[in-house]
């Protein structure tokens, strides 16, 4: 088959071998998969994940990532059932289930992900796509699980102030999320006009442009005209570094924070400054399968489009120009490869 191939630091097209199912599990042809930047730091910090069986970066083997996607089954390993008949869209959370060990699909040598025309997937994992659900939808749910799990997470109340930092596709996902949970004022801060303005698509009711005010100066606006008094909810969806500790120090007393973002370059807080606020700070840990698969059920049910984040569909070819797009922060939320286009 034909796969964007990481090896030895760099990503290739070209031809690879065919995954073979194992013991349950199915062989599935990519309809739509999405590029992500975990897709990059895995590439560019390996560090990050040493130790974690999940996941190995291995530059002398072969490594196809990708772990947003929907296929179609075209081939059953050992002890498959006759749940999923060859032709049976599918999609799963990215994990493949190997002699009793967990792998990340698209992030391990031995799972191969959906940057080429066929990939694998647990078939206990797999679930099936309804007739009618654009593939395209069903390859963001990985994206869209997370702002749910932060936001489940937050157990905000939907007379409580929400702040979102960062409109890409997690910032995206947690205020669709906070907004299915009837919050009221959610307030989203980013640099970019065009994502600031998809942020009001999916439900901010308050916009910020960092070089003109700080997301908690129009969080005190929002205080003053509701009559509130409330401290915010913080879901944090950049990961750069000094920003968490920025937070801390302009935040008002008793503040939750969420950090969604990855943090994969390293960074540090004051423990002092934060305990003097008495702010909560939760890192990541999720999505969790019931965020994972509650997001497909949405998707499925028409309860949340999220196809308003992808900026581009391009082909299995121009995958590694749009992955040093995304490496650069350019480009839109969300960009769809289709490998057989």
């Amino acid at each position: 088959m034909r796969a964007a191939v990481l090896r030895e630091g760099r990503i290739v097209v070209r031809e690879t071998p065919d995954p073979v199912p194992g013991p349950g599990e199915l062989l599935v042809r990519t309809r739509s998969t999405a590029i992500c930047a975990s897709d990059v730091h895995f590439m560019d910090h390996p560090e990050t994940i040493e130790g974690d069986p999940r996941y190995l970066y291995d530059p002398d083997r072969d490594i196809v990532m990708g772990h947003e996607f929907v296929g179609e089954v075209v081939g059953h390993g050992p002890d498959c059932s006759d749940a999923y008949p060859v032709g049976t869209r599918v999609t799963s959370m990215p994990v493949l289930l190997k002699n009793g060990q967990s792998r990340v699909i698209g992030q391990h040598p031995d799972a191969p992900g959906s940057f080429g025309e066929r990939f694998l997937v647990t078939e206990r994992m797999a679930r099936a796509v309804p007739d009618g659900v654009p593939d395209d939808a069903v390859a963001l749910v990985d994206p869209f699980a997370v702002g749910e799990y932060y936001v489940r997470a937050s157990a905000i109340a939907g007379d409580e102030v929400a702040i979102v930092l960062g409109a890409g596709a997690i910032g995206l996902s947690a205020v669709a999320a906070l907004k299915v949970r009837g919050v009221e004022s959610i307030i989203v801060s980013d640099y970019h006009a065009e994502r600031r303005a998809l942020a009001a698509t999916f439900g901010a009711t308050e916009l910020v442009d960092p070089k003109e005010r700080t997301p908690f100066e129009a969080y005190e606006a929002v205080l003053a005209a509701r009559g509130l008094r409330t401290p915010p909810v913080v879901i944090e969806c950049v990961g750069a570094a000094g920003l968490l500790q920025s937070v801390i120090d302009a935040c008002p007393y008793r503040t939750r924070i969420y950090a969604a973002g990855g943090h994969y370059t390293g960074d540090s807080i004051s423990v002092t400054a934060a305990s003097q606020k008495g702010v909560l700070v939760q890192f990541a840990g999720g999505p969790e399968m019931v965020d994972w698969y509650g997001t497909l059920d949405a998707v499925c049910e028409g309860r949340l489009d999220p196809t308003p984040a992808i900026g581009e569909v391009v082909t299995l070819d121009e995958l590694p120009q749009r992955l040093g797009m995304t490496r650069r922060s350019e480009g839109p939320p969300r960009i769809i490869v289709h490998p057989w286009a």
